[in-house]
């Protein structure tokens, strides 16, 4: 079975960067079966009801501004699934889960910046899913779950996010890592590797630093997305984690 798999898309910089991060991205496909299919939630699609896209081909999205200048130049042409699409809905429908289906929308660099690095030639086809984030955390995680039987297709699911993404909070200069961003981290690792799926859903009340880490929640999403996509078997592995400007979490998580 397919994992799913937590991934934070940093800043738009991230494709062009060089680091740690950017190394294991790039070695990322190496290590999973070739899926036939990728579904991604991405932070930056935003939606009061669950929306799936449903494209022949996918335009990109330049949704950042003051950036180096080859990155509105990037593209990323990836083929829709309409057939995957059609699927998504019918799995939302039978877990009375709401959605409607997009034909238009490009792919925003909460999914691009990521898939240039792990599959740079765009040969897997790709759904698009909307994040929102005035659902419980519970409603959240069982989004994820419902799409769970996709990993039986080896289609690859992937939550695009930032466990630790506080935009005003980076120091673009600074060469160290702040205490309480790693704090947060720590205790997100412990409550994911023990699946305590009831402390998670309280992560802004019970997490030390929380507000400072995810002052709001949109990046925070696709964690819950693609953890409840594994909870058949619930067991949860880190497989990256670095920062950067300070406090920015550049972190992988798999679950199956």
């Amino acid at each position: 079975m397919m994992p799913s798999f937590f991934i934070a898309h940093g800043a738009p910089s991230l494709v062009v960067e060089d680091h740690a991060y950017t190394d294991f991205l790039k070695n990322f496909a190496a290590h999973i079966p070739k899926p036939k299919a990728i579904v991604l939630f991405s932070a930056h699609w935003e939606q009061s009801i669950q929306t799936v896209s449903a494209v022949e081909s996918y335009s990109t999205i330049y949704d950042f501004r003051g950036f180096q200048e080859e990155l509105y130049r990037m593209t990323y042409p990836a083929a829709g699934d309409r057939l995957l699409s059609g699927q998504i809905q019918s799995l939302f429908t039978k877990h009375g889960i709401p959605c409607v289906m997009d034909g238009e929308r490009g792919l925003d660099h909460g999914a691009w910046a990521v898939l240039k690095l792990i599959y740079p030639d765009a040969d897997i086809p790709v759904v698009a899913l909307s994040v929102n984030r005035y659902l419980t955390n519970e409603q959240q995680y069982e989004i994820g779950k419902a799409l769970s039987a996709l990993r039986e297709q080896d289609v690859l699911i992937i939550g695009s996010g930032g466990t630790v993404h506080n935009l005003r909070q980076v120091k673009r200069n600074s060469a160290g890592i702040e205490d309480w961003a790693v704090t947060f981290d720590n205790w997100l690792q412990n409550k994911l590797e023990t699946w305590d799926v009831e402390a998670l859903f309280q992560y802004d009340k019970l997490a030390p630093y929380a507000q400072e880490a995810i002052p709001t929640n949109e990046h925070f999403i696709p964690l819950l997305l693609a953890m409840g996509a594994g909870d058949a078997n619930r067991r949860a592995e880190l497989l990256h984690r670095s920062y950067q400007w300070g406090n920015l979490s550049l972190s992988c998580w798999q679950f199956n």
